[in-house]
């Protein structure tokens, strides 16, 4: 059975790191393996992607932009792939859009939900994790890395409001987040996610 998906947290939280793990302990299932990324996962969404990390506009343009990417991901890639029996493993999805344009950048709720309505409907993630970490951790991880992109140039505050709304939103569908502890060792977490893919 196909089954989508989604890796979330804080820019720093390692999510990239545990994409080849949890691709890797999928297709010891014997599962075909799909990974992709919001915003991004279409030729159109990759330059609609390079417009979010690097343009400045209105907290609502960016929103709707992602969602724009979004509903070109979920057509063109996500549900054919689903469809051909295929697991998706998407860097980001819907969550990241509750966290960074409603909490990071104030967003009305409501009006993210009426979006998200419109451009999926009813359709959700199988299994989200959520690699959560203190703020403080994230920027240091962050630091000397690659050249921030706009939204990795935000402060604190900003970032400390997308970790809380990822855990509200965690607490709000608990039967599809599972909350990775992100502050331990790449061996210890491996172990974890290890221990969530053999119970699909």
């Amino acid at each position: 059975m196909s089954i989508f998906i989604t890796m979330e947290g804080v820019d720093g939280a390692g999510k990239s790191t545990h994409i080849p793990t949890i691709a890797n302990l999928l297709r010891q299932q014997g599962r075909e393996v799909l990974i992709t990324r919001e915003p991004g996962g279409t030729p159109l969404g990759e330059q609609l992607r390079e417009l979010l990390l690097h343009e400045a506009m209105h907290p609502e343009t960016e929103t709707m932009l992602m969602f724009a990417a979004r509903r070109e991901h979920i057509e063109q890639v996500i549900k054919p792939a689903l469809a051909r029996g295929v697991t998706v493993l998407s860097d980001r999805f819907t969550d990241a859009t509750f966290a960074y344009q409603s909490g990071g950048r104030g967003v009305s709720p409501e009006k993210i939900r009426q979006l998200e309505t419109w451009v999926q409907g009813d359709f959700q993630p199988h299994l989200t994790l959520l690699f959560d970490l203190p703020v403080e951790i994230s920027t240091e991880r962050l630091a000397g890395a690659r050249s921030p992109d706009r939204f990795e140039r935000e402060g604190t505050d900003f970032f400390d409001r997308i970790r809380n709304a990822y855990l509200q939103r965690a607490e709000a569908f608990p039967e599809r987040f599972r909350i990775i502890d992100s502050s331990r060792t790449i061996e210890e977490i491996s172990r974890e996610l290890s221990e969530i893919i053999s119970t699909l």
